[in-house]
């Protein structure tokens, strides 16, 4: 792997690798770009099946919280860290703490958080090392679960994505097709209820089933047979890549608007999304609830206050969309191109010493 070449193709800033024989750890922090601010990015621990497969994870998932960051209009850049390791077994106390400390010696440059494979306990550990981490226990000033608020950021989305299909946002009668009803969709489908939409729902867990028919009186499909249903709205909640060549023709929708990360497998099934006239609201942006709340706690935590910020993400999709007309682009390029011109807009009205000194931050967290 050429590193540099990797590095400079999409303008990465730093790539750090960190570890700690005595506790095992072996760590990798990527930070995209700090040009709106400290990067703020989870960490995932996962068994990868080579180094260099953990490190293009760790900048892939780099680049993608600074696309979510700038396009949830956060005054953060994108930045994430991959631990090397099974999180079942090869967790301990002396791993996070190390982690900690490497944190805290990047001075805010980089703030961490929750993502797969760890924990809010894990985060606790951390932040006794460090006070540059989120999503830590409420007794730290935390926001805790993270779920509904997620949920009401997918729910307010969604109903911009319904504006701009069909000419009014309420949901009540529409046919939502939930693919997934863990933590965040449950959430949104008592949104969703309450407004009055029916709800056709699957899931691989027969409990996430039962409780949402007796809760929302959902109807059930096998999880093949979503792709299939007919509804105003399809709402992937679960897994990635669930808009592929198998799937993109057989839907019978309208909108596409879900808390599920990576819904399209390649970029042309969003081509395709367009061609088909179906509104697909772009998964980074939609979902972005979460990282909006734990961005929150930056500043001492205000639920009140985070909530608001959250609900603005109905004008951000809006704002997708109009830039979709306005360059003739898919959604999913229309996201990007939003974020990309926020960023490009704050790095421009720079002092030329503040361009040249881009990556020297200084953050301050209550």
């Amino acid at each position: 792997m050429q590193l540099f070449d990797y590095l400079s193709k999409y303008d990465y800033e730093q790539l750090i690798f960190c570890q700690d024989q005595n506790s095992g750890l072996k760590a990798i922090i990527a930070i995209h770009d700090t040009t709106l601010g400290p990067a703020l990015g989870g960490t995932r621990m996962w068994t990868y099946a080579s180094e260099e497969g953990a490190i293009v994870d760790a900048l892939r998932l780099a680049r993608g919280m600074t696309y979510k960051n700038a396009a949830a209009g956060l005054n953060l850049g994108g930045g994430k860290t991959v631990i090397i390791g099974d999180p079942k077994t090869e967790k301990n106390e002396a791993m996070f703490r190390a982690f900690g400390r490497f944190i805290q010696g990047l001075n805010g440059r980089y703030i961490t958080a929750e993502d797969v494979g760890t924990t809010v306990e894990d985060m606790d550990i951390i932040h006794e090392e460090t006070r540059y981490v989120t999503g830590i226990s409420p007794e730290f000033g935390s926001s805790g679960n993270p779920s509904p608020v997620t949920a009401y950021g997918c729910y307010m989305g969604m109903k911009a994505a319904a504006k701009e299909a069909f000419d009014d946002d309420s949901l009540e009668g529409r046919t939502v097709a939930v693919q997934g009803v863990g933590s965040v969709a449950y959430h949104l489908c008592k949104y969703l209820h309450d407004e009055g939409a029916k709800l056709i729902v699957t899931d691989i867990n027969q409990e996430n089933l039962a409780r949402a028919v007796n809760d929302f009186d959902a109807e059930t499909v096998d999880p093949d047979n979503i792709y299939d249903v007919e509804c105003d709205i399809y709402s992937p909640c679960a897994l990635g890549a669930v808009i592929n060549d198998d799937t993109v023709h057989r839907l019978k929708c309208k909108v596409i608007a879900g808390s599920a990360n990576n819904q399209l497998k390649e970029n042309e099934h969003g081509d395709i999304l367009q061609e088909k006239g179906i509104f697909y609201a772009p998964d980074y942006v939609i979902n972005s609830g979460g990282v909006i709340n734990v961005a929150d706690e930056l500043i001492g935590y205000n639920r009140d206050r985070a909530m608001r910020r959250v609900e603005g993400i109905y004008g951000t999709i809006s704002r997708v969309f109009e830039i979709a007309k306005r360059d003739n682009i898919p959604s999913y390029l229309a996201a990007d191109r939003m974020a990309e011109e926020r960023i490009a807009s704050i790095r421009q009205s720079r002092s030329p010493f503040l361009q040249n000194e881009r990556n020297i931050i200084n953050v301050t967290l209550r």
